[in-house]
Protein backbone atom coordinates (compact mmCIF):
# COMPACT_ATOMS: atom_id res chain seq x y z
CA UNK A 1 0.00 0.00 0.00
CA UNK A 2 1.07 3.33 -0.85
CA UNK A 3 0.89 6.13 1.72
CA UNK A 4 -0.20 9.38 1.06
CA UNK A 5 3.03 11.64 1.17
CA UNK A 6 2.43 14.44 3.08
CA UNK A 7 4.40 17.56 2.09
CA UNK A 8 6.69 18.95 4.48
CA UNK A 9 7.11 22.17 6.10
CA UNK A 10 9.15 23.87 3.55
CA UNK A 11 6.71 22.55 0.40
CA UNK A 12 4.18 24.75 2.42
CA UNK A 13 5.88 28.04 2.92
CA UNK A 14 6.88 27.23 -1.15
CA UNK A 15 3.02 26.81 -2.14
CA UNK A 16 1.50 29.15 0.25
CA UNK A 17 4.29 31.55 -1.44
CA UNK A 18 3.19 30.50 -4.90
CA UNK A 19 -0.92 31.19 -4.08
CA UNK A 20 -0.36 34.32 -2.55
CA UNK A 21 -0.06 35.63 0.61
CA UNK A 22 -3.75 36.76 1.75
CA UNK A 23 -4.53 35.42 5.18
CA UNK A 24 -6.91 33.47 6.02
CA UNK A 25 -10.46 34.51 6.60
CA UNK A 26 -12.84 32.96 9.47
CA UNK A 27 -16.00 31.63 8.34
CA UNK A 28 -18.44 34.18 10.43
CA UNK A 29 -17.13 37.12 8.51
CA UNK A 30 -17.73 35.45 5.44
CA UNK A 31 -21.32 34.47 6.16
CA UNK A 32 -21.61 38.57 7.27
CA UNK A 33 -20.30 39.86 4.23
CA UNK A 34 -22.35 37.99 1.54
CA UNK A 35 -25.75 38.59 3.60
CA UNK A 36 -24.53 42.28 3.24
CA UNK A 37 -24.01 41.81 -0.28
CA UNK A 38 -27.12 39.87 -1.13
CA UNK A 39 -28.80 43.22 0.55
CA UNK A 40 -27.08 45.63 -1.18
CA UNK A 41 -28.35 43.78 -4.36
CA UNK A 42 -31.57 43.51 -4.00
CA UNK A 43 -31.89 47.52 -2.59
CA UNK A 44 -31.94 48.80 -6.29
CA UNK A 45 -30.81 52.04 -6.34
CA UNK A 46 -30.71 54.34 -3.46
CA UNK A 47 -33.53 57.27 -3.61
CA UNK A 48 -33.12 60.41 -1.58
CA UNK A 49 -35.87 60.49 1.50
CA UNK A 50 -38.56 62.27 0.40
CA UNK A 51 -39.09 66.10 0.89
CA UNK A 52 -41.93 66.35 3.55
CA UNK A 53 -43.79 69.60 2.69
CA UNK A 54 -45.45 71.50 5.72
CA UNK A 55 -48.79 72.43 4.43
CA UNK A 56 -49.16 76.37 5.28
CA UNK A 57 -52.34 77.61 6.37
CA UNK A 58 -52.93 81.80 5.55
CA UNK A 59 -54.93 83.04 8.17
CA UNK A 60 -56.40 86.56 7.41
CA UNK A 61 -57.06 89.50 9.78
CA UNK A 62 -60.23 91.58 9.63
CA UNK A 63 -60.47 95.10 10.19
CA UNK A 64 -64.02 96.20 11.59
CA UNK A 65 -64.63 99.99 11.46
CA UNK A 66 -67.74 101.85 12.34
CA UNK A 67 -69.25 102.40 9.07
CA UNK A 68 -70.01 106.62 10.30
CA UNK A 69 -66.92 107.35 12.06
CA UNK A 70 -64.43 105.23 10.24
CA UNK A 71 -62.96 104.81 14.00
CA UNK A 72 -61.39 101.00 14.79
CA UNK A 73 -63.58 98.60 16.47
CA UNK A 74 -61.92 95.81 16.90
CA UNK A 75 -59.57 93.50 14.59
CA UNK A 76 -60.40 89.56 14.16
CA UNK A 77 -57.41 87.37 13.98
CA UNK A 78 -56.40 83.86 12.31
CA UNK A 79 -59.24 83.98 10.44
CA UNK A 80 -58.86 80.40 8.26
CA UNK A 81 -59.75 80.81 4.31
CA UNK A 82 -62.82 78.44 5.13
CA UNK A 83 -64.41 81.00 7.23
CA UNK A 84 -67.70 82.77 6.08
CA UNK A 85 -69.36 86.03 7.27
CA UNK A 86 -71.18 85.07 9.68
CA UNK A 87 -68.51 83.02 11.32
CA UNK A 88 -67.09 86.75 11.63
CA UNK A 89 -70.31 87.88 13.29
CA UNK A 90 -70.04 84.97 15.60
CA UNK A 91 -66.39 86.05 16.68
CA UNK A 92 -67.06 89.71 16.61
CA UNK A 93 -69.98 89.29 18.95
CA UNK A 94 -67.53 87.58 21.27
CA UNK A 95 -65.14 90.81 21.39
CA UNK A 96 -68.28 93.20 21.36
CA UNK A 97 -71.05 90.66 23.30
CA UNK A 98 -73.47 94.18 22.96
CA UNK A 99 -73.77 93.22 19.38
CA UNK A 100 -75.70 90.10 18.72
CA UNK A 101 -74.74 88.79 14.88
CA UNK A 102 -78.63 89.56 13.72
CA UNK A 103 -78.18 92.69 14.13
CA UNK A 104 -74.54 93.14 12.43
CA UNK A 105 -74.71 94.64 9.04
CA UNK A 106 -70.80 94.40 7.33
CA UNK A 107 -69.88 95.84 4.13
CA UNK A 108 -67.13 96.45 2.04
CA UNK A 109 -67.51 100.23 1.18
CA UNK A 110 -69.25 102.30 4.21
CA UNK A 111 -72.06 103.10 0.97
CA UNK A 112 -72.14 99.61 -0.37
CA UNK A 113 -74.75 97.10 -0.12
CA UNK A 114 -74.46 94.54 2.97
CA UNK A 115 -72.70 91.27 3.00
CA UNK A 116 -74.41 88.10 3.02
CA UNK A 117 -73.87 85.92 5.74
CA UNK A 118 -72.89 82.78 2.91
CA UNK A 119 -69.71 84.68 1.62
CA UNK A 120 -66.71 83.09 1.86
CA UNK A 121 -64.17 85.23 3.55
CA UNK A 122 -61.91 84.63 0.82
CA UNK A 123 -63.57 85.85 -1.75
CA UNK A 124 -63.45 89.24 -0.21
CA UNK A 125 -59.31 89.01 0.60
CA UNK A 126 -57.04 91.26 -1.44
CA UNK A 127 -54.62 91.22 1.44
CA UNK A 128 -53.67 88.82 4.21
CA UNK A 129 -55.83 91.98 6.09
CA UNK A 130 -59.72 92.85 5.19
CA UNK A 131 -61.70 95.69 5.77
CA UNK A 132 -65.14 96.20 7.12
CA UNK A 133 -67.59 98.62 7.95
CA UNK A 134 -70.14 97.95 10.51
CA UNK A 135 -73.59 99.15 10.85
CA UNK A 136 -75.67 98.18 13.61
CA UNK A 137 -79.15 96.51 12.23
CA UNK A 138 -81.41 97.48 14.94
CA UNK A 139 -83.47 94.43 16.37
CA UNK A 140 -84.03 91.78 14.52
CA UNK A 141 -86.57 88.94 14.00
CA UNK A 142 -86.76 85.73 11.82
CA UNK A 143 -88.19 85.58 8.54
CA UNK A 144 -90.40 82.54 9.89
CA UNK A 145 -91.65 84.43 12.76
CA UNK A 146 -92.11 87.51 10.15
CA UNK A 147 -94.37 84.56 7.70
CA UNK A 148 -96.60 83.22 10.78
CA UNK A 149 -96.94 86.43 12.43
CA UNK A 150 -98.31 87.90 9.13
CA UNK A 151 -100.61 85.12 8.57
CA UNK A 152 -102.03 84.02 11.68
CA UNK A 153 -102.99 87.40 12.50
CA UNK A 154 -105.55 88.03 9.71
CA UNK A 155 -107.10 84.26 10.32
CA UNK A 156 -107.96 85.12 13.73
CA UNK A 157 -108.70 88.92 13.01
CA UNK A 158 -111.09 87.42 10.53
CA UNK A 159 -113.13 85.24 12.76
CA UNK A 160 -113.65 87.27 15.63
CA UNK A 161 -115.57 89.72 12.88
CA UNK A 162 -117.26 86.41 11.99
CA UNK A 163 -118.52 86.17 15.27
CA UNK A 164 -119.86 88.91 15.36
CA UNK A 165 -119.18 89.76 18.44
CA UNK A 166 -121.41 92.48 20.76
CA UNK A 167 -117.90 94.69 21.19
CA UNK A 168 -118.06 95.44 17.05
CA UNK A 169 -121.80 95.10 16.18
CA UNK A 170 -124.88 95.95 17.52
CA UNK A 171 -126.56 93.28 19.03
CA UNK A 172 -130.05 93.81 18.65
CA UNK A 173 -129.36 94.61 15.13
CA UNK A 174 -127.34 90.92 14.85
CA UNK A 175 -130.06 89.07 16.44
CA UNK A 176 -132.63 90.45 13.31
CA UNK A 177 -130.77 89.96 10.25
CA UNK A 178 -129.72 86.57 8.85
CA UNK A 179 -126.46 85.79 7.36
CA UNK A 180 -126.65 85.51 2.95
CA UNK A 181 -124.70 81.99 2.14
CA UNK A 182 -121.85 84.45 0.69
CA UNK A 183 -121.17 85.54 4.08
CA UNK A 184 -119.87 82.06 5.45
CA UNK A 185 -118.70 81.22 1.79
CA UNK A 186 -116.21 84.00 2.04
CA UNK A 187 -114.93 82.91 5.63
CA UNK A 188 -114.28 79.56 4.54
CA UNK A 189 -112.10 80.82 1.67
CA UNK A 190 -110.35 83.82 4.07
CA UNK A 191 -109.46 80.80 6.33
CA UNK A 192 -108.32 78.67 3.32
CA UNK A 193 -106.53 81.08 1.84
CA UNK A 194 -104.21 82.00 4.80
CA UNK A 195 -103.95 78.35 6.10
CA UNK A 196 -102.68 77.53 2.90
CA UNK A 197 -99.95 79.90 3.53
CA UNK A 198 -99.48 78.73 6.97
CA UNK A 199 -99.02 74.89 5.94
CA UNK A 200 -96.47 75.89 3.38
CA UNK A 201 -94.66 78.07 5.47
CA UNK A 202 -94.29 74.61 7.93
CA UNK A 203 -93.90 72.27 4.87
CA UNK A 204 -93.30 73.73 1.50
CA UNK A 205 -91.78 76.67 1.78
CA UNK A 206 -87.43 76.42 2.79
CA UNK A 207 -87.47 79.92 4.87
CA UNK A 208 -83.91 81.73 5.13
CA UNK A 209 -82.36 81.40 8.30
CA UNK A 210 -81.59 85.43 7.95
CA UNK A 211 -83.16 87.83 9.74
CA UNK A 212 -85.12 91.35 9.08
CA UNK A 213 -85.22 94.53 11.12
CA UNK A 214 -88.19 94.78 13.47
CA UNK A 215 -89.73 97.50 11.89
CA UNK A 216 -90.30 95.64 9.00
CA UNK A 217 -92.67 92.83 10.72
CA UNK A 218 -94.83 96.05 12.31
CA UNK A 219 -95.21 97.17 8.91
CA UNK A 220 -96.42 94.01 7.55
CA UNK A 221 -98.33 93.76 10.25
CA UNK A 222 -100.20 96.77 9.89
CA UNK A 223 -100.79 96.60 6.23
CA UNK A 224 -102.17 92.39 6.74
CA UNK A 225 -104.05 92.98 9.83
CA UNK A 226 -105.74 96.66 8.97
CA UNK A 227 -106.69 95.53 5.72
CA UNK A 228 -108.00 92.22 7.17
CA UNK A 229 -110.09 93.95 9.54
CA UNK A 230 -111.66 96.63 7.31
CA UNK A 231 -112.70 93.53 4.94
CA UNK A 232 -113.89 91.69 7.46
CA UNK A 233 -116.38 94.10 9.10
CA UNK A 234 -118.04 95.04 5.96
CA UNK A 235 -118.56 91.65 4.93
CA UNK A 236 -119.82 90.11 8.72
CA UNK A 237 -121.69 93.60 8.84
CA UNK A 238 -125.35 93.07 9.55
CA UNK A 239 -126.12 95.54 7.23
CA UNK A 240 -124.09 93.70 4.08
CA UNK A 241 -125.44 93.38 0.96
CA UNK A 242 -125.04 90.47 -1.40
CA UNK A 243 -123.19 89.85 -4.74
CA UNK A 244 -125.63 92.14 -7.58
CA UNK A 245 -125.65 88.62 -9.84
CA UNK A 246 -126.99 86.88 -6.84
CA UNK A 247 -126.14 82.71 -6.29
CA UNK A 248 -124.07 82.61 -10.50
CA UNK A 249 -121.99 85.42 -9.66
CA UNK A 250 -120.95 84.07 -6.11
CA UNK A 251 -120.23 80.40 -7.65
CA UNK A 252 -118.33 81.82 -10.63
CA UNK A 253 -116.07 83.41 -8.46
CA UNK A 254 -115.41 80.93 -5.54
CA UNK A 255 -115.07 78.28 -8.32
CA UNK A 256 -112.19 80.81 -9.82
CA UNK A 257 -110.64 80.92 -6.72
CA UNK A 258 -110.64 77.58 -5.59
CA UNK A 259 -108.11 76.99 -8.99
CA UNK A 260 -106.15 79.96 -8.08
CA UNK A 261 -105.30 78.69 -4.72
CA UNK A 262 -105.14 75.48 -6.24
CA UNK A 263 -102.26 76.92 -8.79
CA UNK A 264 -100.27 78.85 -6.53
CA UNK A 265 -99.60 75.84 -4.17
CA UNK A 266 -98.44 73.50 -7.15
CA UNK A 267 -95.78 76.95 -8.45
CA UNK A 268 -94.84 76.75 -4.60
CA UNK A 269 -93.93 72.81 -4.64
CA UNK A 270 -92.56 73.13 -7.89
CA UNK A 271 -90.08 75.89 -7.03
CA UNK A 272 -88.82 74.24 -4.37
CA UNK A 273 -88.05 71.17 -6.14
CA UNK A 274 -86.26 73.24 -8.86
CA UNK A 275 -84.49 74.72 -5.39
CA UNK A 276 -83.57 71.16 -4.32
CA UNK A 277 -81.82 70.11 -7.83
CA UNK A 278 -78.80 72.49 -6.89
CA UNK A 279 -79.10 74.86 -10.04
CA UNK A 280 -81.07 78.19 -8.23
CA UNK A 281 -80.92 80.19 -11.30
CA UNK A 282 -82.64 77.31 -13.68
CA UNK A 283 -85.92 78.26 -14.86
CA UNK A 284 -88.55 75.58 -13.94
CA UNK A 285 -89.91 73.93 -16.74
CA UNK A 286 -94.00 73.13 -16.89
CA UNK A 287 -94.58 69.66 -15.66
CA UNK A 288 -97.64 67.44 -16.37
CA UNK A 289 -99.47 69.56 -13.52
CA UNK A 290 -101.70 71.88 -15.74
CA UNK A 291 -100.78 74.72 -13.13
CA UNK A 292 -97.48 74.51 -13.85
CA UNK A 293 -98.23 75.51 -17.91
CA UNK A 294 -98.33 79.02 -16.68
CA UNK A 295 -94.75 79.03 -16.56
CA UNK A 296 -94.75 78.85 -20.38
CA UNK A 297 -95.73 82.43 -20.25
CA UNK A 298 -94.72 84.06 -16.99
CA UNK A 299 -91.69 84.59 -14.74
CA UNK A 300 -94.00 84.17 -11.60
CA UNK A 301 -97.11 82.45 -11.58
CA UNK A 302 -97.31 82.49 -7.76
CA UNK A 303 -97.97 85.84 -8.08
CA UNK A 304 -100.44 85.88 -11.04
CA UNK A 305 -102.60 83.06 -9.02
CA UNK A 306 -102.11 84.94 -5.66
CA UNK A 307 -104.06 88.10 -7.43
CA UNK A 308 -106.34 85.61 -9.26
CA UNK A 309 -107.25 84.65 -5.80
CA UNK A 310 -107.92 88.03 -4.52
CA UNK A 311 -109.75 89.54 -7.19
CA UNK A 312 -112.09 85.77 -7.38
CA UNK A 313 -112.51 87.04 -3.68
CA UNK A 314 -113.54 90.48 -4.52
CA UNK A 315 -115.89 89.33 -7.25
CA UNK A 316 -117.66 86.90 -4.48
CA UNK A 317 -117.96 89.33 -1.81
CA UNK A 318 -118.72 92.64 -3.97
CA UNK A 319 -117.11 94.95 -1.44
CA UNK A 320 -114.66 98.33 -2.01
CA UNK A 321 -112.21 96.96 1.07
CA UNK A 322 -111.29 93.69 -1.09
CA UNK A 323 -111.03 95.59 -3.78
CA UNK A 324 -108.50 97.80 -2.89
CA UNK A 325 -106.28 95.63 -0.92
CA UNK A 326 -106.53 93.38 -4.10
CA UNK A 327 -104.55 96.69 -6.17
CA UNK A 328 -102.22 97.34 -3.54
CA UNK A 329 -100.97 93.44 -3.40
CA UNK A 330 -100.63 93.40 -7.18
CA UNK A 331 -99.10 96.60 -7.36
CA UNK A 332 -96.53 95.02 -4.73
CA UNK A 333 -96.30 92.10 -6.17
CA UNK A 334 -95.45 93.54 -9.92
CA UNK A 335 -92.68 95.04 -8.61
CA UNK A 336 -91.31 91.95 -6.99
CA UNK A 337 -92.33 90.00 -9.93
CA UNK A 338 -90.62 92.39 -12.82
CA UNK A 339 -86.82 92.18 -10.10
CA UNK A 340 -87.18 88.57 -10.55
CA UNK A 341 -88.20 88.86 -14.25
CA UNK A 342 -84.78 90.63 -14.99
CA UNK A 343 -82.92 88.39 -12.72
CA UNK A 344 -83.88 85.26 -14.78
CA UNK A 345 -82.98 87.11 -18.23
CA UNK A 346 -79.50 87.73 -16.93
CA UNK A 347 -78.73 84.53 -15.23
CA UNK A 348 -80.70 82.39 -17.64
CA UNK A 349 -79.53 82.16 -21.28
CA UNK A 350 -82.54 80.17 -22.23
CA UNK A 351 -84.38 82.75 -20.70
CA UNK A 352 -84.70 85.14 -23.54
CA UNK A 353 -88.03 84.75 -25.52
CA UNK A 354 -89.97 84.73 -22.32
CA UNK A 355 -91.48 88.48 -22.14
CA UNK A 356 -93.94 88.75 -19.43
CA UNK A 357 -93.27 89.19 -15.84
CA UNK A 358 -96.40 88.53 -13.87
CA UNK A 359 -99.52 88.87 -16.05
CA UNK A 360 -98.99 87.35 -19.97
CA UNK A 361 -98.58 89.31 -22.61
CA UNK A 362 -99.26 92.09 -20.59
CA UNK A 363 -96.53 92.92 -17.88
Amino acid sequence: MFRRHKPSTPERKRDHAIHGSALPVSHNDMRTFFSLSQLVLSAGHLKPPPIQRHSKITYFEVEILDAQSKKQICVVEKIPPSSTLLDIKHKFHKVCPQWCPSRVGLRLERNGPYLKDSVNIKSLAASSIITLYFTDLGQQVSWTTVFLTEYMGPLLIYLLFYLRLSSIYDAKETARSLRHPVVHLACACHCLHYIRHLLETFFVHKVSEGHTPLKNLIKGCTFYWGFTSWIAYYINHPQYTPPSFGNKQVTFAAIAFLICEAGSHCIHVALVHQNQSGSKMSFPSPSINPFTWLFVLVSCPNYTYEIGSWISFTVMTQTLPVGVFALLMAIQMAQWAQKKHQLYLKKCTSYRWRKAAMIPFIL
